[in-house]
């Protein structure tokens, strides 16, 4: 592992366990085992390497979601496949997942949620289209795409969030029970 890759393993685990602002430089590169300038030179400040991190880790998830909300005029078995491409992309990133999660709540003016609010609008836009292309063949969706959207990030995150570090999350009937709530919603 390479030193660059050695301060991101760091920074994810030292940030996901205890939160950005409550981490400082010194404490990354002691546990990366090397100096600030090194660190620096990679990502110029914290926030850099927090930029990086996210960035990084983020477009895997931007990827499988997009190719999970490819939508064929099947809704419902859209949203399932979605729906097992958070829960699957939960489970491999454990980690990095539970951070992106906890950086959603953070004050709007820290530096972590001005980082991470791009990347949770970016989902909302993936799903706002999936809505859209969806509400030609549901006239009842027409003008509420972004509330779907919304409401179904919040609805598979608090998923997530109660089954972290459980194996549930890999339970096809666990993936149906989320999908089969949230189209009982907007089919109403």
């Amino acid at each position: 592992m390479d030193n660059k890759e050695k301060i991101l393993t760091c920074a994810l685990e030292l940030f996901s366990d205890r939160g950005y602002d409550a981490v400082g430089v010194q404490e990354i590169v002691n546990e990366a085992g090397i100096t600030k300038p090194t660190l620096y030179h990679y990502f110029g400040s914290k926030e850099g390497l927090l930029q990086s991190l996210l960035t990084l880790k983020h477009e895997g998830l931007i990827k499988r979601l997009s190719q999970a909300a490819e939508y064929k005029g099947d809704l419902p078995l859209t949203m399932y496949r979605l729906t097992q491409a958070y829960f699957d992309y939960a489970k491999e990133n454990r980690i990095f997942y539970r951070m992106l999660l906890a950086m959603r709540f953070y004050p709007p003016a820290s530096d972590g949620y001005k980082v991470a609010r791009p990347l949770v609008n970016e989902q909302i836009r993936v799903l706002e289209e999936l809505f859209t292309k969806a509400s030609i063949q549901h006239g009842n969706m027409k003008g509420r795409q972004r509330t779907y959207a919304i409401t179904y990030l919040g609805m598979v995150n608090a998923y997530i969030e109660l089954h972290d570090n459980e194996d549930s999350l890999e339970e096809d009937n666990l993936i149906r029970k989320a999908t089969h709530q949230f189209m009982h919603g907007i089919f109403s």
